[in-house]
């Protein structure tokens, strides 16, 4: 079975090395717009974006964020534009639903909307990355994030540099999925 979305799903990788070419605003803004349709529980939308996208703003975060024990996720330097996605910490019904069904709502919803960022670039010819490997407390310093905001993830967007496709290691359906019943 094949379709468009599904082409465009099966076509999104996670990019490490991509090329000295900024991003235009509009497509950054049309990322954004598409997180900002994602559905959240009980319509919270928690998200906020932090968009860094000034070459001297990024390399300052760069120098904070991905150094030490998080040098490992450095590459995400050369990325054009940096996102930072935050979380609103706080939220009534977020707190009640991690109580009651031991789920992080909020985490879901920021899942979602950052899926959203990474498939509207792919239709846009625009390559991503999460980052969940950085220095948090370095990165809420250099911004002065308020303590109502948790910085959940970074977003590495730009221009991918070529590379041949090498296919994505999947499992196969009959592998992760039950109809009615665990097991087969």
């Amino acid at each position: 079975m094949s379709s468009p979305f599904l082409d465009l799903v099966s076509g999104r990788r996670s990019v490490r090395r991509f090329l000295d070419r900024p991003v235009e605003r509009e497509k950054i803004l049309a990322c954004l717009e598409a997180a900002r349709l994602a559905p959240s529980a009980e319509n919270a939308q928690p998200w906020r974006f932090l968009v860094v996208d000034d070459p001297a703003i990024r390399e300052k975060l760069s120098a904070k964020a991905f150094t030490g024990i998080y040098a490992m996720t450095k590459f995400a330097a050369r990325a054009p534009v940096l996102i930072l996605i935050c979380c609103r910490v706080r939220i009534r019904t977020h707190w009640i639903g991690k109580q009651i069904q031991g789920v992080a709502f909020q985490l879901i919803d920021i899942g979602i909307a950052g899926e959203h960022i990474a498939l509207q670039a792919q239709e846009l010819g625009l390559g991503t990355c999460w980052i969940g490997w950085f220095n948090q407390r370095r990165t809420r310093k250099i911004f002065k994030i308020p303590r109502q905001y948790k910085i959940v993830c970074l977003m590495a967007l730009g221009y991918a540099e070529p590379r041949e496709d090498r296919g994505k290691k999947r499992k196969s359906l009959e592998e992760i999925t039950w109809f009615n019943r665990i097991g087969n």
